[in-house]
């Protein structure tokens, strides 16, 4: 399913909410049977470097949790430019995994089309109870004033990665605070064939997030108080062109990006042809294409002016993976296991460990691991100057319409076109009507 098709998946998916639960096989009242105890189907998002990495470090768990409780996980890593289409498939038709990872800010979304195990007081209770997790992470799996629709898994935010040897031969001494700054920067170490900022311009998601950064900083929400798509608003339409002419206007992301929604950028950045990548947890992926701790550094995603956290100077969405249930799996008892033994302290540290990520279950974050330079950029961003993404049901139609106008607006900037306010409007307005229509 091509990304066009979301917005339609998304419509039906919220119109047949009240019967998704009763597709396909095994589904009973209490939203779930165990007709099939002894296996489960689960799709993992990509955390790794690359699929046949997210294997590699999975298999070893999962072959731990079939020894202690006798049941098989038939493993799928999806890819993230294909993860939201699969599950409004999944959800519309009915057939779906046992058990999967959703990013935190399709939690709402996914919520309202019922298919999802709602994790209520009693399946809480379940893995250990509520009080295990941080309470920003679980705000961030479903509507408030609802129980939950997934459990929280990896906690993430946004953080500024740098070559220090691009920079040091550029003669820049310090990483960029502001985005003039970066700018300035990236205009010195784009040259030679090599380029400043990675960017991945047909990433759907990638590009809400990072124009909902700076959205945020125009003073733009996306959405109006009521909820109400709000896509044209000047402070929209600023936040949208000013990511887009990093490559449009600055010259400093190369043309190339616009087509980029697999991690390329961070090959670029690990090979040394970019010098800065804005990312969530890189440092796996740099370690296995072959990068030194020491090649790069980590600082705060930049500001307008000044520091993170001060005023409307926010620098990064509030990221994460949950993990949750189709409700019509035909092994509800081993589903919930499964999500015990993955948000279990232990295998907490070691996936967290792993992915370079910050562990949502509060025991998990006493290992020294999670004090490491990256890690501690990650934490602090999270809690002074991250905001989360609209926790409203249209979240992820937000994301197919908003992250399509941003990719058809890189399109045009790597072919030449001018990419001027008047025509990202025009592409935004035409996203608000996708979401009205």
């Amino acid at each position: 399913m091509r990304h066009l098709r979301a917005a339609a998946a998304i419509t039906l998916a919220l119109s047949v909410a009240a019967g998704v639960t009763g597709c396909g096989g095994g589904t009973s009242s209490d939203g779930g049977s165990n007709e099939s105890p002894r296996t489960l189907t689960y799709w993992a998002s990509n955390q790794g470097p690359s699929i046949e990495a997210d294997k590699k470090i999975l298999t070893p768990e999962l072959k731990k949790f079939e020894k202690e409780t006798g049941i098989k996980v038939k493993l799928e890593v999806v890819p993230w430019a294909d993860l939201l289409n699969r599950i409004l498939a999944a959800t519309t038709s009915g057939q779906g995994p046992d058990v999967l990872n959703i990013g935190n800010t399709w939690s709402a979304s996914l919520q309202a089309t019922g298919a999802l195990l709602p994790w209520d007081d009693e399946n809480f209770e379940a893995i250990g109870g509520r009080d295990r997790f941080i309470d920003s992470a679980v705000a961030s799996a479903g509507k408030e004033g609802e129980p939950p629709a997934a459990v929280p898994l990896y906690s993430l935010s946004y953080a500024l990665y740098y070559n220090k040897k691009m920079f040091a031969d550029a003669g820049i001494t310090a990483p960029p605070a502001t985005w003039d700054q970066l700018v300035e920067d990236g205009r010195k170490l784009s040259k030679d064939g090599k380029w400043a900022l990675g960017a991945e311009g047909s990433n759907l998601s990638n590009n809400i997030h990072q124009t909902f950064v700076l959205g945020q900083q125009h003073g733009a929400d996306f959405f109006d108080e009521e909820g109400k798509a709000d896509f044209t608003s000047d402070g929209a339409v600023a936040a949208v062109k000013q990511y887009v002419d990093f490559m449009a206007k600055d010259k400093i992301v190369a043309p190339g990006n616009a087509e980029y929604a697999q991690n390329q950028s961070l090959t670029d950045f690990a090979k040394g042809r970019t010098a800065m990548v804005l990312w969530q947890a890189a440092a796996t992926t740099f370690a296995a294409q072959g990068m030194k701790p020491e090649d790069w550094g980590v600082a705060p995603v930049p500001v307008p002016a000044g520091a993170p956290g001060a005023g409307k100077q926010t620098n990064s969405m509030v990221a994460g993976i949950n993990m949750a249930v189709f409700r019509n799996t035909r092994n509800i008892d081993g589903a919930k296991k499964f999500v015990k033994f993955m948000t279990s302290d232990e295998e907490q540290k070691i996936l967290c460990k792993t992915y370079g990520s910050i562990p949502p279950v509060k025991a998990a974050q006493s290992d020294p691991a999670f004090a490491a330079p990256e890690l501690k950029v990650l934490r602090d961003t999270l809690a002074t100057s991250a905001a989360p993404l609209p926790q409203v049901p249209n979240e992820s139609q937000f994301e197919t319409a908003v992250g399509t106008a941003v990719k058809e607006l890189f399109a045009d900037a790597a072919a030449g076109t001018p990419v001027t306010t008047e025509s990202v409007r025009a592409r935004l307005e035409k996203a608000q009507q996708t979401m009205q229509g």
